[in-house]
This record gives structure tokens, C-alpha cells and sequence, in this order.
């Protein structure tokens, strides 16, 4: 088993280097408040002593000037931005991106590390750089990466709830992966107190559903939605049941169903048996990440573009697996292992 997750590690690129169109529009707004502000101060220098007046006067028109080079450089830099496919821009390092951290109104510029981290040793089996703010799509780019790496025929894979994609799990599965994943509460259902969907069971024979009340949800049609096969269930009795408003405020509750829902089902049933999986992938993916950035110091990345930082990466992940090895196996044994 091995444990995948991401953490964002900083740039050389200070987040007053990096701009989106909301932090131009930020920028301009401060701009024109403190031109108006020197603008106010010019005139109550007017009526001061006249040495004195005069010398504030240069100094504030200093500034002023100085504003609007910075005014005429945010409109290069919103040019600039519009060729931009993710309408992001990084000055220092152009490859590095704007990312939310887990800290509430914090984030970085930089790039998400991804890694998977092997259960029993605490071996870095696998590590990739990438710009993306999220783990969304790497899930079965890591875990196949792992598994190549490791040579094995079989492997689990274990991350959390940010790796959640139904097109991850499922390419996991096509490459012989067990994936354990926490589905994201989104239920609009279940925090209004109705039935959430996990209150309907599926009958595969039947190809229909069972609602709380003991009633068929049957097929009714199936169309493409976001390049998903998606089937819609629901039955003729909604209207008279005697628990509807626990289940639906609409004339009736609606069941929607992938075509590989199945893969999803028996996911959640291997996490429902397996509950500690969760904390075994703190306890082994965190710990890394923690020891990387401590050697690393405050700055992180020394490097610039996604290339170069990829390799800095690479040498932090050699020297701390190998670390490790010594640790496990000893400076001799790991010694005699390299020469054979």
C-alpha cells in the first residue's frame, strides 16, 4: 500500500510578483487611492512656508510619478495576462502559480508536490512537480507511477477526499489499483435532513433502486452529462408517500447513476472495512512532506521554472530517501547493497 498527497511548496516568486485580474484590480484601486491621497497633501503643502512647501511639493510629486510607472506597468501586465491560458502570471518565475493552502485566507506562489509514499518503509516511491492548485486529476497518475516503480502486480493506493474523481478511480481500477478515497460530502440532501443518496440501494439484477420507504425506483432514460453516462431513476409513488417531505421538497426524488457506479460502490465498501485507513495515510504522507520543508528552510524552491524545480526536487527526495535506507538497513548494508 502506498499513500499519495500533495503540498505546496514556495516559488522564487514573492506574491507581489504574481497577478490574476482580480489582483490588478486590487493593485489599481490602491493606486488611485494613494494618488489622491498625495494629490490632497500637495495642496495643504501649498500653504506652508515656501521652502518648505516646496520641498514637500517635489517629494509627493515624486511619488505620484512613481505610482503611475506602476500603473503603466499594470497595464502591460494585464496585456500580458490576457494571453495567458489560466489568466495567471508569475514575473519572477513564470511557471509558478497562485495556491490556496490549507491556513483559511492564506496561499502560496508556488508548486503542488505530489508524492506516494510506501505504508511500511515511509520510502518516497514516486514524486511529481505541478502547477495545479489541486489533486483532483493525480490520483491514478501517481498511483501508476508507483506501481511501475515498485514492479508489482497488485497495488492499494490511499489519499484523501481532494483526490476524489470518479475518472480517477475508475482508470485506478483499469490498471489493477485499489483505490481507497473518501467521496466529498456535497449533499445538498443530507444537510437539509432529507435522505441522501447512500439512504437508496441499488439492485444491480433489477437495474432499479429501493427508496427508504420500500418503494422501486425504476429506469427511467439515460443521457451524456459532462462526457458521463448518467441514468435517471425515480418512481410513480413519490406523491403519496407518507415520508416525502423527509425525502424530497419536488413532486419526486430523482436518483442519478453513473455507468461505473459500481466502482465507486465497491470503493466505499472497502473504506467502510478498512476504517483507519485515513490515518494511516496521515501517519505515513505527511511526515515526508514535514521533513522535506524543514530542510528546505523558509524559502523552499532556490531554482525557477517547472524544469529546474522538478530536479531540485529530485535531489531532496534522493538525499531523503536515502536517509531513510540508512535508518532502516544501516550505512553497511545499504553500503554493500549498492556495490553488488
Amino acid at each position: 500500500m502506498v499513500a499519495i498527497d500533495g503540498s505546496k511548496f514556495k516559488a522564487v516568486n514573492n506574491r507581489d510578483r504574481n497577478y490574476t485580474s482580480n489582483k490588478i484590480v486590487r493593485r489599481r484601486e490602491q493606486i488611485e487611492t494613494s494618488i489622491n491621497r498625495y494629490l490632497v497633501a500637495m495642496e495643504s503643502a501649498d500653504r506652508l512656508e515656501p521652502d518648505i512647501a516646496e520641498a514637500k511639493t517635489s517629494r509627493l510629486k515624486d511619488k505620484i510619478e512613481m505610482l503611475k510607472a506602476q500603473m503603466a506597468q499594470l497595464d502591460e501586465v494585464e496585456e500580458r495576462l490576457q494571453a495567458t491560458p489560466d489568466k495567471q502570471i508569475s514575473l519572477t518565475d513564470p511557471d509558478a502559480r497562485s495556491m490556496a493552502t490549507s491556513g483559511r485566507g492564506s496561499g502560496v506562489v508556488g508548486y503542488n508536490v505530489q508524492t506516494a509514499v510506501d505504508t511500511r518503509h515511509h520510502l518516497i516511491i514516486a514524486h511529481e512537480v505541478t502547477n495545479q492548485g489541486h489533486d483532483r486529476f493525480q490520483l491514478a497518475n501517481m498511483a501508476k507511477q508507483a506501481k511501475a516503480t515498485l514492479g508489482c502486480s497488485e497495488l492499494s493506493v490511499v489519499a484523501d477526499r481532494g483526490y476524489f474523481s470518479g475518472d480517477e478511480i475508475l482508470a485506478c481500477d483499469e490498471a489493477g489499483i485499489t483505490a481507497f478515497v473518501p467521496k466529498i460530502q456535497t449533499s445538498n440532501a443530507k444537510a437539509d435532513g432529507r435522505f441522501d443518496k447512500q439512504d437508496f440501494i441499488y439492485d444491480p439484477v433489477a437495474d432499479e433502486y429501493q427508496c427508504p420507504a420500500g418503494k422501486r425506483l425504476i429506469w427511467r432514460f439515460s443521457r451524456v452529462e459532462a462526457r458521463h453516462n448518467i441514468s435517471r431513476y425515480w418512481s410513480s409513488d413519490c406523491p403519496r408517500c407518507a415520508i416525502k417531505e423527509k425525502c424530497t421538497p419536488g413532486d419526486y426524488r430523482r436518483v442519478s447513476r453513473w455507468e461505473h457506479e459500481a466502482v465507486l460502490e465497491a470503493m466505499q465498501k472497502r473504506l467502510d472495512l478498512k476504517p483507519d485507513a485515513m490515518r494511516i495515510r496521515r501517519q505515513t504522507v505527511e511526515h515526508p512532506f514535514g521533513t522535506l520543508k524543514a530542510w528546505m528552510g523558509s524559502t523552499h524552491f532556490l531554482t525557477k521554472t517547472i524544469g529546474r524545480v522538478s530536479t531540485e526536487m529530485s535531489l531532496h527526495v534522493l538525499a531523503y530517501n536515502l536517509k531513510r535506507v540508512m535508518k532502516i538497513m544501516g550505512v553497511g548494508a545499504l553500503m554493500e547493497a549498492i556495490q553488488a
